[in-house]
């Protein structure tokens, strides 16, 4: 009985542990960078599953873009996407941005979905060979447990003001109208997409219509077929900025957000912790756990890259 109860305060103990790591970890990486007041290229970092609320992200766009120190947007992608609110609230902020300053994007392992929908807007787009993007697409997931609930003797009695009001409930049994319904909102958020793409990219809506089935290309087959437009890395894209910005390369660049704040979407477990995580379980299955666990956080309609 001792034993287990000590056993019992041991877990107890470890759980405190790293909860107060976690605490810690926030409050020091939370403190604020103080932004530069001379001429300057902003550094914005979009990494992990997209969430719908980027207010902090878009208002500081907004401040950026009516900034006269900031001259320009060096903006990081590496994320499969998310939220489709999400991805169009930052194309939205990053295409007012681009309307009055240059714009190039830098993608890593992924730019797709919701991430490639916002960094359209950008005057250069830069893919690794390997770069997963596109993937325009829209996907809504709809859960239907009536069988397993009358399997149990669980009868749930819906009692709505129209009968589409509960072809979103999981308890409730998708009829043929609620299915059309729910196609017809992916049909719309899925033209909005294409446009922003055929928009952002110069692209007849029919070309970008033949490519957007939701497959991801890789970088190298993007650029074949006009959705990126240079192969390297944030180097790369950084020496394109300096060219259309016409200074050196010693040129001041600072972030936009803290760091805290530009990764505060990225996933679950933080970067830190994620290390311990990749070393225990491996870097495909942490990756894995890591964007599931993320995703369980969206809501509605997703532009993302399952993976």
């Amino acid at each position: 009985m001792n034993g287990r109860r000590l056993l019992y305060w041991r877990i107890a103990a470890i759980f405190c542990f790293v909860f107060a790591c976690i605490v810690s970890t926030k409050h020091f990486s939370s403190r604020s960078t103080i932004a530069s007041t001379k001429p300057h290229i902003a550094r914005l970092v979009i990494r992990g599953v997209i969430k719908n609320d980027v207010s902090r992200v878009t208002d500081a766009l907004a401040k950026a873009q009516k900034s006269p120190s900031v001259t320009g947007l060096l903006l990081v992608v590496d994320s499969p996407g998310g939220g489709v609110t999400g991805g169009e609230r930052l194309h939205d902020a990053i295409a007012n941005f681009a309307a009055v300053k240059p714009v190039v994007v830098s993608m890593g392992d992924m730019g797709a979905s919701a991430a490639y929908m916002l960094s359209v807007p950008a005057q250069h787009l830069v893919a690794r060979p390997s770069t997963l993007t596109g993937s325009i697409g829209v996907i809504m997931q709809r859960a239907d447990v009536s069988g397993l609930l009358s399997r149990w003797g669980v009868a749930m009695d819906a009692i709505t003001s129209g009968k589409m009001k509960d072809q979103t409930d999981p308890t409730s049994a998708l009829t043929p109208e609620g299915r059309a319904m729910l196609q017809g909102l992916v049909d719309d958020l899925f033209g909005q997409f294409v446009q922003m793409v055929a928009n952002g990219r110069h692209m007849p809506v029919e070309k970008v219509r033949e490519l957007a089935d939701g497959r991801a290309y890789t970088g190298h087959q993007a650029i074949a077929l006009n959705l990126v437009d240079e192969l390297g890395d944030e180097n790369v894209a950084r020496r394109w900025l300096d060219n259309r910005l016409h200074v050196s390369s010693d040129y001041p660049v600072a972030a936009l957000l803290p760091a805290h704040d530009q990764h505060w979407y990225e996933n679950l477990f933080g970067r830190r912790r994620s290390a311990m995580l990749e070393w225990m379980i491996g870097t495909q299955a942490e990756f894995f756990l890591k964007e599931r666990a993320a995703s369980l956080w969206l809501d509605g309609p997703v532009a993302i890259l399952q993976l």
